[in-house]
């Protein structure tokens, strides 16, 4: 009997709670960012999810998302300059038994990113025209989601790895060789929850961690295989207070290429500081 309580007690995970964890965060920064990136006002991602999945208990389930990401910069007028776009649909599977307490998703992703831009992708000076260049590309994802409970660190983890291609048909012609096609993706998070969590009760995490690496694997920029310029990292500490409701802080190192569409040839290293949606319970 005490073993079957101490089963109970294991926060189960269903597909909706896995699925929420691999879409990326709405959040918004502060004007405090420390680093090479241009003067901010803000950035901002909105990421609302819209689930379809015959009932909540179903093994496979999609997701439409339609991502757009802004940066108002500090400059007079304080312009948004050449949002992102990225509307995507996904399809995730429960591999593994769904009473188990490790669990395996299998998902894909469709998706297309691009700036709203028409103009030509280089100014009169031969370089890329940040201002109103036209930047678009079209690419799939294919990867998985481990997840499992520790009761040592009473922490929800989860890995995930999964690679990322942008066909030369599907991308802008000026983008060939210098955008990479061909990425690697590695992530891990992990869900610290509350030390008196009670039985069975509905809790928010404490605060949560998420590392995440990509190396480019395609032929950009005449770059050697193993060019350290080819990785990319972020880490991500967020913190719940108990006086919020829905949202909560975050603070984030990011180092690698610019992933706001057209500034791509940029490379930052920047920790920035903001507030973020934490909707996941457990």
């Amino acid at each position: 009997m005490t073993g079957q309580k101490t089963q109970d007690s294991i926060p189960r995970l269903d597909l909706a709670k896995i699925v929420q964890v691999n879409q990326s965060d709405s959040y918004i920064t502060f004007p405090t960012d420390i680093g090479n990136l241009e003067p901010l006002m803000f950035e901002a991602n909105v990421n609302p999810s819209f689930v379809i999945r015959e009932r909540k208990d179903s093994r496979l389930m999609g997701v439409l998302t339609a991502q757009i990401t802004i940066r108002m910069f500090n400059e007079e007028s304080f312009p948004v300059k050449t949002p992102s776009y990225i509307p995507q649909i996904s399809f995730y599977y429960l591999a593994s038994e769904k009473n188990a307490a490790n669990r395996l998703t299998l998902f894909g992703k469709m998706a297309h990113h691009s700036n709203g831009q028409d103009g030509g992708f280089y100014d009169e000076d031969g370089n890329i025209n940040l201002q109103t260049g036209n930047f678009a590309t079209n690419f799939f994802e294919l990867g998985l989601l481990k997840s499992g409970f520790s009761k040592t660190l009473n922490a929800q983890k989860f890995f995930k790895s999964a690679f990322e291609v942008h066909p030369r048909s599907w991308m802008l012609e000026e983008l060939h060789g210098q955008y990479s096609g061909f990425r690697w993706h590695n992530a891990f998070l992990a869900y610290k929850l509350p030390m008196r969590m009670g039985h069975r009760r509905s809790v928010k995490a404490d605060f949560s961690l998420k590392a995440e690496t990509t190396w480019f694997l395609d032929n950009i920029n005449d770059w050697d295989t193993f060019n350290i310029k080819r990785f990319n990292a972020s880490f991500t500490f967020y913190y719940h207070p108990k006086f919020l409701e829905d949202i909560g802080f975050f603070v984030q190192y990011y180092h690698g290429i610019d992933y706001y569409n057209i500034y791509f040839q940029h490379r930052l290293d920047v920790i920035r500081f903001g507030i973020m949606t934490e909707l996941l319970r457990f």
